[in-house]
């Protein structure tokens, strides 16, 4: 029963807005593991933390539409399933695990401030604080601890930074753009800013 309400909860068209960008994250995915090994050639595990941020957008990306709690939670758990059906090198733990820490992370941040505050620093916050949880599961499983401290040290503030403005910054840009566009109209993304104006 609770269950069932609180899918309810969504929209339609918030669900497929989820979907689709669970999908389209399936695919950047793909495109970012080819790019993920030019940068490794280049600069090793630094150089492939500049990009993390565009792993979680999709996420934050979703939750910045529609502001609903469970958003973050089912949009990357949608993607962590599509890229596992599509075939992605990381496996199906690794995917199932990271779209949980960054649920985790977006879900509990959102609800820090109700759900409510949606501005550059809280979409900065988001993108920041989806780092910290998945680098120490990822640490372990994939054996960033063999980098040594320096080079860990060094790749947690890259990716921190990569989360920060690939992530949290490129959502408000995107997300204001889209609104700009008037496809957002039936979202609260558009009905909060009428509310305030």
């Amino acid at each position: 029963m609770n269950e069932r309400s609180a899918i309810q909860r969504f929209t339609t068209l918030e669900i497929v807005l989820m979907a689709v960008l669970a999908m389209a994250n399936a695919v950047l995915s793909t495109f970012l593991s080819t790019v993920n090994q030019f940068l490794t050639t280049l600069g090793g595990p630094i150089a492939t933390s500049t990009i993390v941020g565009l792993y979680m957008i999709y996420g934050v990306l979703a939750m910045y539409i529609i502001r609903k709690p469970g958003t973050a939670f089912i949009t990357y758990m949608l993607g962590a399933i599509v890229q596992t059906l599509l075939g992605n090198s990381y496996g199906i733990a690794a995917s199932l695990v990271a779209a949980l820490c960054y649920a985790v992370a977006v879900e509990l941040v959102c609800a820090i401030f109700k759900y409510k505050r949606w501005t550059m620093g809280v979409t900065m916050l988001l993108g920041l604080c989806a780092v910290p949880l998945w680098f120490i599961f990822a640490a372990n499983m994939f054996g960033y601890l063999k980098w040594g401290m320096g080079q860990l040290t060094i790749a947690f503030i890259v990716r921190c930074l990569s989360g920060l403005i690939l992530c949290g910054m490129l959502t408000k840009m995107i997300g204001d753009a889209m609104v700009r566009t008037g496809l957002l109209r039936s979202f609260n993304i558009v009905k909060d800013a009428k509310l305030r104006s």
